[in-house]
């Protein structure tokens, strides 16, 4: 499995993604990404931005996501404490389609994510307060709840944090 840059040709599979997400979320009674947001401006607009990824294997798009390391204006203000103060990687969308969920990749995702950059210390993401699966997984996975955030809309988000040399660590003890 590789984790690549988005292609424009690529849009219409990501959507697709990108709407079993919205259904699951409509399905739960968990109020995000029910706006319409993300849309395929929102893609095109990662994609211009070098900052979208799908994960592919065999050249079948099984997941994806958002990447920067340029900050998000969200995390400026936050309502308790980042762990590190320092430049860090923003995942923003992770996103499996359904027929591989449970398989660990959105775990591979971000194992590739923080592989891209190894200069950088700290990982970040948010969640909506309702998305418990969201928030077990970046329990498990190794994030620390900091408090939280309010995005542009106004909307509050659970906002986590992972110091991604532990990422290292526990892909060289792996290998």
């Amino acid at each position: 499995m590789i984790l690549r840059p988005t292609k424009i040709e690529d849009i219409s599979r990501v959507i697709d993604i990108i709407n079993q997400a919205k259904t699951y979320f409509k399905n739960n009674d968990i109020d995000q990404w029910q706006d319409g947001y993300p849309n395929e401006e929102t893609i095109e607009k990662d994609i211009e931005n070098n900052e979208a990824y799908v994960l592919e294997e065999d050249g079948v798009i099984l997941g994806t996501c958002m990447v920067t390391i340029h900050g998000e204006p969200a995390y400026n203000r936050i309502e308790g404490k980042w762990i590190l103060n320092c430049p860090y990687i923003c995942v923003h969308r992770i996103a499996v389609d359904n027929e591989y969920k449970g398989k660990g990749l959105a775990s591979t995702i971000l194992d590739q994510v923080v592989a891209m950059y190894p200069d950088y210390h700290s990982v970040r993401m948010d969640t909506h307060h309702d998305n418990l699966s969201m928030q077990s997984f970046l329990t498990k996975y190794g994030f620390k709840y900091c408090g939280e955030i309010t995005l542009k809309s106004g909307a509050l988000r659970r906002a986590y944090e992972k110091e991604s040399k532990l990422f290292f660590m526990s892909l060289i003890f792996l290998l």
